[in-house]
């Protein structure tokens, strides 16, 4: 695995899936793989869980780890190509990235759309601008578009939480109260797309994701009648696409709600957190023995450590194909 920044980087996901449960069993077995190497985590928006469970991976394997917030901690960066800098960016992405490539042997980039332009957003600049001036391999910690680490976790807790061999999973849009990207759900949905799941996006009128993304689901436009025999429930708000970055919708019948919990098959609740109590879900499903939200949490570091440990694999066979 040379980068690691969609599904398509990922060879064989179900392998990944066995091979993280494994690490979880054994999580320092593998330390010796990052000895003398560096990874560099760049951050141009918050993160909780990503920036604590990477880093959490990276020392499992014996990495040493960077941490960068861009534009508090550095020179605010342009990404544009030909400009005139005479404006608030003091430093471009060609020289800050490929110096940020000297130090590190492997970058984490996460990054968010703006909202105000499809196109720009969906062309992935910040993300592809460092895939080509570092010179070195590119972990996605989130982009405009998608979240494959959280779509990997995600994977890795339906299969160890199912108890059917092909459950039904729901993708519920929530209500919310500000607008935020579909990277999480055009991830998940793409994920779910490539494993053997019922996979079903439910979703007011409106909220259709990209066909790229969406795919094969099911798509449901009732908020509760998606929910009947759900195995797995894991509800996420975005903003339209089609009407890019606008709140359509803040209806609150589509809520989670214990009420609607009672018609799926006994089904686990997920949400990639943060999440807001009593507008996207109610206490009552949170508190209930139907959350895995934090145990869901609990295997990002394993989603990132697997993929970590085939990136290293990949520079070792690189470096040294004598070995193999």
């Amino acid at each position: 695995m040379q980068n690691f920044t969609s599904i398509k980087d990922a060879y064989n996901i179900q392998n990944l899936v066995n091979e993280a449960l494994l690490m979880k069993k054994m999580p320092h077995s593998d330390k010796h793989l990052g000895k003398h190497k560096t990874i560099g985590l760049l951050f141009f928006n918050s993160s909780l869980r990503t920036r604590l469970s990477t880093q959490k991976a990276a020392q499992n394997l014996g990495l040493e780890v960077m941490v960068m917030n861009v534009g508090a901690d550095s020179w605010q960066l342009e990404m544009n190509e030909g400009v005139i800098m005479n404006g608030d960016k003091a430093e471009h992405i060609s020289e800050a990235a490929a110096v940020i490539g000297q130090y590190c042997d492997i970058v984490g980039v996460r990054s968010f759309p703006g909202l105000l332009d499809r196109e720009e957003d969906y062309s992935e600049k910040v993300l592809n601008q460092f895939m080509k001036y570092t010179g070195k391999p590119i972990i996605s910690l989130e982009s405009a578009t998608r979240h494959p680490l959280q779509s990997l976790t995600d994977l890795i807790t339906i299969h160890e939480y199912k108890t059917v061999a092909r459950p039904k999973v729901v993708l519920t849009w929530a209500p919310h109260v500000k607008a935020l990207p579909q990277c999480v759900p055009n991830s998940f949905a793409e994920w779910m797309n490539h494993s053997d799941v019922d996979f079903t996006i439910a979703h007011p009128k409106g909220y259709e994701l990209a066909p790229e993304f969406a795919g094969d689901a099911n798509i449901c436009y009732d908020p509760a009648e998606a929910f009947d025999g759900a195995d797995f429930i894991y509800a996420k708000n975005w903003s339209s696409y089609q009407e890019y970055g606008k709140i359509l919708s803040s209806d609150p019948a589509w809520m989670v709600t214990m009420d609607k919990m009672k018609r799926t098959n006994n089904a686990k609740f997920m949400h990639c957190l943060p999440v807001r109590r009593n507008v996207v879900v109610e206490d009552a499903v949170l508190d209930s023995e139907h959350s895995i939200v934090v145990q869901q949490a609990g295997n990002r570091v394993w989603a990132a450590q697997v993929v970590l440990k085939e990136m290293l694999l990949t520079q070792m066979r690189t470096e040294s194909p004598y070995l193999f």
